[in-house]
């Protein structure tokens, strides 16, 4: 950061604005109005980074400026996409993200690395005074997620993390039943996703092809050797890196029942499961049992024996005292004394309905208030699958505290919740 920034900073605070939320855009200082456009670079342009371009560079407020990853051919595939895109606009191409934190012009990022760099780099995002759009899982491990909070309202930041199913109108209207009490009070949740990972079998390792950057694709996770199978889509079967289907489909229908429900006081967790087959070690099915105050949540890979979900890949059964209900991103059903409806009429809209999950950031970077997917909320709802995979790796029933989020009377459990990064990676604190 130059002087000249911190000092701008410094004024802001002791002036009083940012007491009255009056914080401005750092690349804009003095003239960022809500008709100007918003530049963002987009972080990580291999899958999921593709993605983010073509949302971002279709809203008519936004110029996608930069693009940045270690990849030297996704990054150049990338650059010819944008140029389909952006006719006619220039954007600059760099193999080390710090390059695009550097630049005054650029007033947010998106990060769609992989898992073990989110935290990392949306923190750096933060410092930078840039806001972030961060891919899902929120961040590698629980100390992490407390870590970019912790950054984000020290710098005054906006954070909208990347579970676009959030913006659906199907879990906004879910979210409104549940919370409506039509199904009475909700005492069990069952959440599963079907999948396994594939048999990636047992290759060994290879020189690191030309243009690619494995040490920084590495970053912050424990040096290997270069293979190919632990790089780039496969990577999430890998501890080191992700935590498989769990890790990856977590947020996506978990967000449902802590939207309508915000758990309470986490006692305890124990999962169950069994180790991918080959060189990949995250679960090759997992269940995963959370005792909350007043309320159970279990996990598991296959669907539960509970009316419509054998038919569901992925899904959420809501047990109330007067009624159930099923939901998938698109459907749902209500179930109330044998009789079952796609809605209830009579319960009314309550809740806002996004404008888009990409558009609902552009307007929080504009207005300075935090979107629905805030990382307040996207950490307290990621939480638990960290705690499930703790629990899964070393095999048995874990005690939380809640307050605390610390594990009771277990120092082996407790050293999971963080990792110390490779010397050289070691960027934030």
């Amino acid at each position: 950061m130059k002087v000249k920034d911190q000092q701008r900073r410094e004024f802001i605070k002791q002036s009083g604005l940012g007491l009255l939320g009056l914080t401005l855009l750092p690349s804009a200082y003095g003239h960022f109005a809500p008709s100007d456009r918003l530049r963002v670079a987009h972080i990580g342009v291999g899958g999921m980074g593709n993605s983010h371009m073509k949302w971002f560079s279709a809203l008519p407020e936004v110029d996608v400026v930069a693009l940045c990853d270690v990849d030297e051919m996704h990054l150049a595939n990338s650059l010819k996409t944008m140029e389909t895109l952006q006719p006619g606009k220039k954007v600059k191409g760099y193999g080390d993200f710090r390059h695009i934190l550097d630049r005054n012009d650029i007033d947010a990022i998106t990060c769609a690395t992989p898992d073990h760099w989110h935290a990392q780099i949306a923190t750096l995002a933060f410092q930078a005074g840039k806001d972030v759009y961060g891919e899902k899982p929120l961040s590698y491990d629980v100390k992490e997620g407390q870590m970019m909070l912790r950054n984000l309202e020290k710098h005054n930041r906006i954070f909208q993390m990347g579970n676009q199913i959030h913006a659906t109108d199907n879990y906004h209207r879910v979210v409104e039943i549940i919370k409506s009490g039509a199904i009475g009070k909700v005492h069990t949740v069952r959440l599963w996703k079907t999948g396994a990972p594939p048999n990636l079998g047992n290759p060994k390792s290879i020189a690191v092809p030309k243009g690619l950057n494995w040490d920084m694709w590495l970053g912050p996770a424990p040096y290997v050797d270069y293979i190919p199978e632990k790089c780039h889509f496969t990577y999430r079967y890998f501890l080191d890196y992700s935590g498989g289907y769990f890790a990856d489909f977590w947020c996506h229908i978990a967000d449902v029942a802590f939207w309508a429900l915000d758990p309470k006081g986490l006692k305890s967790i124990v999962a169950r499961g069994e180790k991918a087959e080959g060189i990949a070690d995250t679960p090759k099915w997992l269940e995963v049992d959370y005792d909350f105050d007043d309320l159970k949540i279990y996990w598991t890979t296959e669907p539960p024996n509970v009316p419509g979900a054998a038919d569901r890949g992925i899904g959420a059964f809501f047990e109330g005292d007067k009624g159930s209900l099923i939901c998938d991103y698109n459907s749902r059903e209500i179930t109330i004394n044998g009789e079952t409806m796609t809605d209830i009429p009579e319960i009314p809209q309550s809740i806002i309905r996004s404008p888009g999950h990409q558009q609902n950031f552009v307007d929080a970077v504009k207005s300075r208030t935090q979107p629905e997917s805030n990382l307040a909320y996207a950490r307290n709802m990621t939480l638990p699958m960290h705690l499930g995979l703790i629990s899964y790796r070393l095999g048995r029933k874990l005690n939380w505290d809640s307050e605390k989020e610390k594990f009771v009377g277990d120092a082996e459990a407790n050293a999971l919740l963080s990792r110390k990064a490779r010397k050289a990676w070691r960027l934030v604190t």
